[in-house]
């Protein structure tokens, strides 16, 4: 990919957060997962750490060698004629050098946006927000230097790690957010929230566009884009609703003999097609 065509997309995502629609986004995990989306009609793909980690023989949390993820997301990316927005993770490295390190890898790649964590890598404790922020920063700088518009997802764990009471963790997730939105963040994403009146109080606190998953029992787009939230991302549940067929029918062939589990409505030629149209 040439570069202005890379800085247009990246344009062309943040744009997205901007627009009357809410952001869709589906998360692949390979070049195939990518091609079937963008043959749907989302109008940008995410990745998934935990799909690519998967898809690589990893566990999620940081534990793909940051050369292999280059090397997916580079498919990806040439698979599709779409923004390509990439999970992350913290950053791949201890200080906020790392993480400009690793962002200028990244954009590399041809990506046009990425996830950032504020939690520590394999979902541990969160980092103090002077930190988190100064990894944004970080990141912000370092895609600013190669003249890419790079949108910057910051995500504030504060509802992984204190689920059972949504509200208790709106006042600090508030002050990172906006903290991160300082540093150069472009989007903010309380992953693990989905309690709807705590969600519609933190995108009127955020002043800036809300990522939320989508997953079962996430209100529909209707009323989430009736509350102001801007993205709605995935996550891991396509991938793992992928593995979970699979596991149906081979579960179903050994069990019974039969083969019938394997029917299915798409094909070894529509697979092919997808691989070869682009």
């Amino acid at each position: 990919m040439d570069h202005q065509t890379q800085i247009e997309r990246a344009q062309a995502l943040r744009q997205m957060h901007h627009g009357s629609e809410v952001l869709l986004l589906p998360n692949a995990w390979d070049a195939i997962s990518a091609r079937l989306f963008a043959k749907r009609g989302f109008r940008a793909i995410a990745t998934t750490s935990g799909g690519v980690a998967w898809a690589l023989g990893y566990g999620d949390g940081e534990q793909v060698p940051l050369a292999e993820v280059l090397a997916l997301v580079r498919r990806i990316v040439r698979a599709v004629d779409l923004p390509v927005t990439v999970d992350f993770e913290t950053g791949y490295g201890p200080t906020a050098t790392d993480v400009a390190n690793s962002i200028r890898a990244v954009i590399e790649t041809g990506a046009a946006g990425v996830n950032l964590e504020d939690s520590e890598p394999g979902h541990g404790p969160m980092r103090g927000v002077k930190e988190a922020a100064a990894r944004i920063q970080a990141a912000r700088d370092a895609a600013t230097a190669t003249g890419v518009p790079l949108v910057i997802n910051a995500r504030v764990d504060n509802w992984l790690h204190h689920a059972t009471d949504p509200a208790s963790s709106l006042e600090d997730a508030t002050h990172r957010a906006r903290a991160y939105v300082a540093a150069g963040a472009d989007c903010i994403y309380p992953i693990g929230l989905r309690d709807f009146k705590t969600t519609e109080t933190f995108v009127k606190a955020v002043h800036a566009p809300v990522n939320v998953m989508g997953g079962p029992g996430t209100a529909p787009l209707s009323e989430l884009a009736r509350i102001g939230v801007a993205r709605v991302s995935t996550a891991t549940w396509f991938a793992a609703l992928a593995l979970g067929a699979i596991d149906r029918a081979a579960g179903r062939i050994l069990q019974t003999g039969h083969f019938d589990a394997l029917a299915t409505d798409f094909n070894y030629l529509d697979a092919q097609r997808l691989s070869t149209d682009n």
